[in-house]
């Protein structure tokens, strides 16, 4: 075991991110936090950290996070520990999850935050040891969850697509490039065989296969929010099988169409079958006339506009940034 290996979950929503997160924090020895977004927010935003005024601007903000308050940072010994070593991003945000770690009694640790795989040559560039885990999904089901989540049946069938697509192609380059350091799983694999598919994930990040993580004690939040599915609450401890292949249930044959006239290829490399589709005259119509113009363009703008904004890189939003009002004074102290 490498305790200088962190370990990242990547992936779109809805691909089971959350069950590989309830999992792995549920390892003896793994400590797992989620949605810090030091990726998407923080990295190479401040400019030199050698430079105490960048220095104190990125920490503050970091610490002011509404996201990373669960790690519950201490900004002075960060500081203090920080000013020790190599001025580095990646040493900055490996002491907000050290402390974590630390205090959670484990000796490595890991974070889950969506679309990671677009930062994969950051992050080991910071850190040549770590091990990026990538969800995927049937994007069919993907969608379907999409389209049910929380009760709500609301088409995004453009956007949804492009979303998969956008991390599957990233996803399927990060493999080729880095086969030892990024491992790209299959939500239906993890579910279908969860026992076998821990052990191969084990292997991969170098740490021995626990029949613990099984139990996802590690993560009460994942269980007592209904488990791995959007459609009905899961049992705590029990991994569903049920959403697989739910999309049948759920999309039209004209929705099923669009998804894999342009997953098609995408989808053969990662081992799920294409569903036969026959249309009527009248879908036919509806098809070429209006669900496949709208939500091609909806689909090419969304992956324009993420595109940009991963190469620019996102500002933080304000509503995520906590004012010192809502911070205890307990905790001002260290600011």
């Amino acid at each position: 075991m490498n305790t200088e290996a962190p370990i990242f979950i990547a992936g779109p929503d809805r691909s089971g991110t959350s069950l590989m997160f309830a999992l792995l924090a549920s390892h003896p020895n793994i400590s797992m936090v989620r949605r810090t977004n030091m990726w998407r927010y923080f990295h190479e935003r401040y400019g030199d950290l050698r430079e105490n005024e960048n220095l104190e601007r990125c920490l503050m903000d970091m610490v002011y996070y509404n996201r990373m308050r669960h790690l519950q940072p201490d900004p002075q010994r960060i500081r203090r520990e920080f000013l020790e070593g190599e001025p580095t991003y990646g040493r900055l945000f490996s002491l907000f999850h050290l402390h974590h770690a630390e205090r959670a009694g484990k000796l490595r640790w890991g974070d889950k935050s969506l679309h990671t795989e677009h930062y994969a040559d950051r992050i080991f560039r910071e850190y040549p040891n770590a091990r990026i885990i990538q969800m995927t999904r049937d994007p069919r089901d993907r969608y379907a969850s999409v389209r049910k989540r929380h009760g709500k049946d609301n088409p995004r069938l453009g956007g949804s697509t492009g979303r998969w697509l956008f991390s599957m192609r990233k996803a399927l380059a990060n493999q080729n490039r880095h086969p030892e350091r990024y491992k790209i799983i299959r939500f239906e694999d993890l579910a279908g065989s969860p026992e076998a598919t821990l052990k191969n994930i084990c292997a991969f990040i170098d740490e021995e296969y626990s029949p613990e993580m099984l139990s996802m004690s590690g993560a009460a939040e994942h269980n007592d929010t209904g488990g791995n599915s959007s459609f009905e609450k899961i049992e705590p401890g029990n991994i569903s099988t049920k959403p697989i292949g739910r999309f049948r249930e759920v999309l039209t044959n004209v929705e099923i169409l669009y998804i894999q006239m342009f997953t098609g290829s995408h989808m053969d490399q990662l081992g799920y079958q294409r569903e036969p589709v026959k249309l009527s005259a009248g879908e036919m119509f509806r098809f070429h006339g209006q669900l496949l113009p709208s939500s091609l363009m909806r689909m090419v703008a969304w992956t324009m506009l993420n595109a940009r904004k991963i190469k620019r890189g996102e500002p933080i939003p304000h509503s995520r940034l906590l004012s010192v009002e809502n911070v205890s004074e307990k905790e001002e102290q260290y600011v």
